[in-house]
């Protein structure tokens, strides 16, 4: 008789960026304290949230992650004094740029996590792939396929468009 259990099930791929000064550390103390958390994120250390490159959450999703992550000191806390607030400025004008593209607000989180708050490391991931589960699968790389195939469509249909008004 056939296993109808055999497919994958499917579980969401979470990049995560942190500081290096306390999130990072925090994501350190957490395994260090066997502070258990789901495993679906992958964690890229960056020496401040303020570095965080827009483009860097843009390609995390063109390639194929399903949630962002970005994690960084508490306000007043950062090693470089000002580089959460530029990620906070940052932050807000993507979650208006990715909402405008479709892509469901609970998809892209920022959190402030000092260096201390190991377990708060834990509840941040776990709620997180717990929304994202709950949203499936983003699947951005198929869906370039479907708009690449409605620019043809377009293109084409402009090329009509020329062809008949010169007649």
């Amino acid at each position: 008789m056939p296993n109808h259990n055999t497919e994958k099930q499917w579980t969401p791929k979470i990049v995560a960026f942190f500081c290096n000064w306390c999130t990072y550390t925090a994501a350190d103390l957490a395994g260090v304290s066997r502070i258990k958390h789901a495993p679906n994120i992958r964690v890229i250390r960056v020496m401040c949230s303020g570095r965080v490159d827009p483009q860097f959450l843009l390609d995390a999703f063109a390639k194929g992650a399903d949630g962002v992550l970005i994690g960084g000191c508490h306000p007043g806390d950062c090693h470089y004094i000002e580089g959460n607030y530029k990620c906070l400025r940052r932050f807000q004008l993507l979650q208006k740029m990715t909402t405008d593209m479709g892509i469901e607000p609970d998809r892209l989180r920022l959190e402030w996590i000092s260096a201390s708050e190991g377990d708060k490391v834990r509840v941040v991931v776990n709620d997180m792939v717990s929304k994202v589960t709950k949203l499936g699968p983003l699947g951005l790389p198929d869906k370039f396929k479907s708009w690449d195939e409605e620019m043809k469509i377009f293109e084409h249909s402009i090329e009509e468009k020329e062809v008949f008004e010169h007649v």
